[in-house]
């Protein structure tokens, strides 16, 4: 039974009932709950969005989750809309598509993404409903927040034509990751991962995938993103002389070791954090992150995509599977559909 709280839209008309929604919230370490709360009619310039599908990115709700959001980040950590504080109970979470179903008249019906928790219909202003291409199917559409962090990972990068790339992870964002490289004339780009099953996604994006044991050397480019130390120890043996390494992986509360000895610097290897709350500094003066995810959508029309949709839950029944989803090694993008 949904259990019942206040949300930031919880004001309530004594002549007249708000509309009521469902949220998933975090309560307590690796234990989630659906609760009501009651949102407000849109005022002028706000549209209210009625959800159909949703998509829950394993690795940073995982940290989540788990409480492992260090107390440092709490303020830089907080997605969009969300609600509660960390560690708990919070609301969280970026990936939602659904319909304009109440507000701007003009939009009625359309088709939006949102970075928004998961929850089943919500209040927001206009301009962070955005329009979802009539190319890309809604149901893929939630892979947006993760396709806008491949791209500004592949911005970090500095990838060119003819380079060669390795890609230290085949998670979500790591395959993504990949995914764009590839499409970039004449690289070489490769995928490695120890769990041999992502080689048939891989495939199905079009990227070479190899295991540890086929570790690529002498690259251009390095992306880690499998948030290990033994990956962000390949990266470095990966990479060629005066290469850039870019670790996408965030680590929570964890201080990994990182293998700066041997021929580290006669290599003068460059490491680069990437991360996408900011877009890159040289394009910063002309790309707002709006046209970022925006363009992040689009690229989403390709629907060789579908293969890292791994699994898919009722929103109603997720509360009683969040955490085995989360603690699934398995787990891709699994995707929330709302009925």
């Amino acid at each position: 039974m949904a259990e019942a709280a206040p949300c930031e839209h919880s004001s309530l008309m004594a002549e007249e009932a708000e509309p009521e929604a469902t949220a998933l919230w975090i309560v307590e370490r690796n234990r989630a709950a659906l609760r009501r709360c009651a949102i407000e009619r849109p005022n002028r310039g706000e549209v209210t969005v009625e959800s159909a599908y949703g998509a829950i990115s394993r690795g940073t709700e995982a940290l989540v989750a788990a409480g492992s959001v260090p107390e440092s980040e709490w303020q830089r950590m907080r997605a969009p809309f969300q609600e509660g504080a960390f560690p708990f109970p919070v609301k969280y979470g970026y990936g939602t598509v659904g319909r304009v179903v109440g507000g701007d008249e003009d939009r009625s019906g359309e088709w939006v993404f949102c970075l928004y928790p998961h929850q089943d219909r919500f209040v927001v202003p206009g301009e962070a409903a955005v329009p979802v291409p009539r190319a890309v199917a809604p149901e893929r559409a939630v892979l947006a927040a993760n396709m806008e962090t491949a791209l500004n990972v592949v911005w970090d990068g500095g990838i060119l034509p003819g380079d060669r790339v390795a890609v230290i992870g085949g998670g979500v964002v790591g395959l993504l990751v990949g995914f764009l490289a590839a499409r970039i004339p004449a690289t070489q780009t490769v995928v490695v991962d120890v769990n041999s099953a992502r080689a048939k996604v891989a495939g199905a994006l079009g990227v070479g995938f190899v295991g540890p044991g086929e570790l690529p050397r002498d690259c251009d480019v390095v992306v880690h993103a499998s948030a290990s130390e033994a990956g962000l120890a390949s990266a470095i043996d990966a990479a060629g002389v005066g290469a850039r390494v870019v670790e996408a992986s965030w680590y929570g509360e964890r201080t990994p070791s990182v293998p700066l000895g041997g021929a580290f610097h006669s290599r003068r290897l460059s490491i680069i954090g990437s991360q996408v709350g900011r877009v890159p500094a040289a394009r910063a003066p002309r790309w707002s992150n709006r046209r970022r995810l925006e363009t992040a959508l689009g690229l989403l029309a390709d629907q060789r995509l579908d293969a890292l949709f791994s699994g898919e839950t009722r929103f109603a029944e997720l509360a009683a599977c969040y955490g085995e989803i989360l603690a699934d090694p398995a787990t891709l993008c699994h995707r929330i559909r709302y009925d």
